[in-house]
């Protein structure tokens, strides 16, 4: 195909040059006594008609269907290089483990190679703004907290990216349950007798967390209002620094990620005693909702989301999320993420939008009514 393109105009330009010949010719002939011409050179008076009627009618055949075939052409040139995945979170965290169990599927199933490139930092921003200032051609996505690009909206007075207008949302990934934890030495079993016992000596108690503005500290303050709680929030640099804190009692409860504490739980160290997802979570079965423990204002979810940078092709967004659906709906890879504490699950590009968009609305609210502001 590409060879005849190539010659068509050749030929066209030929058959051009032969017919000035022909009347440059004909124009210098000296007439015969009878008043014709007199030939010197023979040129077939069929050659020229057939050969340009051909020319023509090769042309319109062609330009169609290469038209269909570039097209074609270009649907198979997704993806031709190495797809990038960028991650907030450290390497070996629960995040990281996750994204590259969804990264080395999709490669598969796309015939190409996805590598994960953690970029930790700035809540979360750093990885987010990286890919909303990224070439927006799907090899740059972020797979990334709904939550903390939700929460970053109202929490911080200026960004360098804009949440809403410079992400192409691809697909929701999962989610991680939340849970309340207490020390073993807290004398209270359920989320109602916590709440019973925090309610009689106002003060008294403490909310530890990862650090102020994040996810874990929202949900603490989320509990305080919904309850109407006086509770102090003790903010760390980390789990790993407040954990040891809670084993002994230096705080009285902490939210955070399930997976976190599954070993601790199951020597005893600790007591979940709810969740906070709006249904119980298909990693702790029989863990009861704060919902049904009787706050079903206590709704707060570690949701995951894999974004491209704005104005991506469609077709692309739509391919991605065609693929990242069978990789998350893939059982052998769910049953090793539940193992993980981690439940995948997909949606539309327009279920992640609605998603991110509730988000906003959700922690804005308990932004502004705490009135949190950045340290």
């Amino acid at each position: 195909m590409r060879n005849l393109c190539c010659s068509l105009p050749l030929l066209l330009n030929s058959c051009r040059l032969r017919l000035q010949a022909r009347g440059k010719h004909r124009r210098n002939v000296p007439r015969n006594p009878q008043g014709g011409y007199k030939p010197s050179m023979r040129i077939s008076n069929s050659l020229l008609p057939a050969t340009l009627t051909g020319v023509a009618l090769t042309a319109l055949l062609i330009t169609p269907q290469l038209g269909i075939s570039t097209a074609r052409a270009q649907d198979r040139a997704y993806p031709s290089k190495v797809i990038k995945v960028i991650i907030s979170t450290t390497a070996g965290s629960g995040g990281d483990a996750f994204a590259r169990a969804v990264a080395e599927q999709l490669g598969r199933r796309l015939n190409q190679s996805v590598i994960v490139d953690n970029r930790p930092g700035a809540g979360g921003n750093l990885a987010a703004e990286i890919v909303a200032k990224a070439e927006p051609d799907g090899y740059t996505l972020l797979l990334g907290s709904v939550a903390s690009l939700a929460i970053a909206v109202t929490y911080y007075s200026s960004l360098n990216y804009d949440v809403r207008r410079d992400f192409a949302p691809i697909s929701k990934a999962g989610q991680t349950a939340i849970g309340l934890f207490v020390g073993p030495g807290i004398a209270a079993n359920n989320l109602g007798e916590l709440t019973a016992m925090i309610k009689a000596a106002p003060g008294k108690y403490s909310c530890a967390s990862a650090g102020v503005g994040g996810l874990l500290h929202l949900t603490c303050e989320m509990y305080k209002k919904a309850a109407g709680l006086d509770v102090l929030h003790v903010p760390y640099k980390g789990t790993a620094f407040f954990l040891p804190d809670l084993l002994v009692g230096r705080v009285t409860l902490v939210f955070d990620t399930v997976p976190v504490y599954v070993a601790q739980a199951k020597a005893g160290k600790v007591k979940i005693l709810a969740v906070t997802m709006p249904t119980r979570s298909l990693v702790l079965p029989d863990v009861p909702t704060a919902v049904e423990s009787g706050l079903p204002g206590l709704v707060s979810t570690a949701l995951y989301g894999v974004f491209a940078p704005a104005s991506t092709s469609n077709d692309i967004v739509l391919l991605l999320n065609r693929e990242l659906g069978a990789v998350l709906n893939d059982g052998a890879l769910r049953e090793k993420l539940l193992q993980q504490g981690i439940e995948p699950e997909a949606s539309s590009p327009d279920g992640l939008r609605n998603l991110l968009q509730s988000e906003i609305t959700k922690w804005a609210r308990v932004i502004k009514e705490a009135d949190i502001r950045p340290e």
